[in-house]
């Protein structure tokens, strides 16, 4: 670690958890090509409790998920076993039965119809099938509320059998498409998913700290869920865990990891796809892969449907943005130093990360606070992507 680095980005950690509003605890890493380059904590696991937070706390990781499923349907692309262009029903045949909501008709009930044309796991990675989530849609929010549509933190079948926004294809919609790119994957392999994880991508690149079901030692470390009030005044969630043993492994949301760990799967998108233990994905994969798949259709903002959940949430508003197999991509440069053409996303209990396989440097920036873009931790982790980027500058003019 650069000495330039570790000071300003123990700084920034130790006032997000001091500064009010405050975030109860952080951790935060970066990492190059070869190794970590800064690892920090700072605060509490839990507010109202003793535990210091440490760099290998464990965390409800929710859309960061995202990734990792991606991941393995690239590597069924590879084996010959997933055609990304071919119905995905013929892998998963239950999301060949969903239909269109075309509005709802005067007494409230929903309009469908058959959709034009077949969803296919490109749509799926692409986030352009026609799903959504209730909290980011009010046609969503609106099933949910008043015809009993089960959230997706439920990780139940019925949460994720809902009707389609518009014709896949159409538009680009963020939702619960990674969840049926994970059937996918199991109607592939014939495995849970969380096995297929375990076995092509935790086990090469040596994350023994990311799971569905946590192993005991992870749930010792395991940090509590915490709301922010509108007045911004924070409190614990007692007793809340994504179900541990679901009926789906819910490949777009539902996984529990260590910043350490996911940093590990950083350095390999970083790394062509090469990890300590074995390629997990060939090169031309990961080119491939890191590409705009939208033409020229842009990425929109996410409207915060439930506030309790989402604040709107939009990463360097008015940047344009697309999407890749499975990141957004800012196509421009970032006021943080982040180059045009680098790949990020985050969770939803305020995670964020980066992948700049230009530069070869990436970062993961955990808290475990609801509603999404919360300002005191956002502003602290564009604070510490920036900080990243301004040793780098140091580095490079030394």
């Amino acid at each position: 670690m650069s000495s330039t680095l570790t000071a300003a980005a123990d700084a920034i950690l130790q006032k997000v958890v001091t500064n009010k509003p405050q975030v109860p605890g952080v951790v935060a890493m970066a990492t190059d090509r070869n190794a970590t380059i800064y690892e920090g904590s700072a605060g509490v696991r839990t507010l109202g409790q003793p535990a210091a937070m440490t760099t290998d706390s464990v965390f409800a990781i929710f859309s960061t998920t995202k990734a990792i499923t991606g991941t393995a349907c690239l590597q069924l692309v590879e084996d010959g076993k997933l055609d990304l262009d071919a119905p995905a029903k013929t892998y998963c045949p239950d999301i060949g039965k969903l239909q269109v909501l075309d509005g709802f008709d005067a007494s409230g009930k929903p309009k469908l119809r058959a959709p034009k044309r077949d969803i296919t796991t490109r749509m799926l990675l692409l986030h352009t099938a026609g799903f959504g989530y209730d909290f980011f849609n009010e046609q969503y929010n609106q099933l949910a509320t008043e015809h009993g549509q089960p959230s997706v933190i439920t990780s139940s079948k019925a949460a994720i059998n809902t009707p389609l926004l518009f014709d896949p294809g159409d538009a680009w919609e963020y939702g619960s498409n990674i969840d049926w790119a994970g059937q996918v994957v199991e109607g592939i392999t014939g495995k849970r998913l969380g096995e297929v994880f375990a076995d092509r991508i935790f086990k090469p690149l040596g994350m023994n700290d990311s799971a569905f079901a946590m192993t005991p030692s992870m749930r010792e470390r395991v940090c509590g869920m915490h709301a922010r009030s509108p007045e911004g005044v924070l409190s614990v969630m007692d007793g809340f865990m994504l179900p541990q043993d679901p009926e789906v492994q819910m490949g777009g949301h539902a996984l529990y990891a260590t910043v350490g760990d996911y940093c590990k799967f950083i350095r390999m998108w970083l790394n062509d796809g090469a990890g300590p233990g074995g390629r997990v994905l060939k090169r031309e994969t990961v080119l491939a892969a890191e590409k705009n798949g939208l033409g020229d259709m842009k990425i929109k903002g996410l409207p915060g449907v439930i506030p309790s959940l989402s604040n709107y949430a939009e990463f360097f508003p008015g940047m344009p943005k697309s999407w890749a197999l499975t990141f957004m991509i800012n196509d421009t440069d970032a006021p943080t130093g982040r180059p045009a053409g680098a790949l990020a996303w985050a969770g939803l209990a305020n995670l964020y990360y980066w992948i700049d396989r230009k530069n070869g440097v990436g970062g993961f920036w955990a808290t475990q606070i609801l509603p999404f873009a919360d300002p005191a931790s956002v502003g602290g982790y564009i604070d510490f992507e920036t900080a990243v980027y301004n040793s780098i500058a140091v580095k490079k003019a030394a």
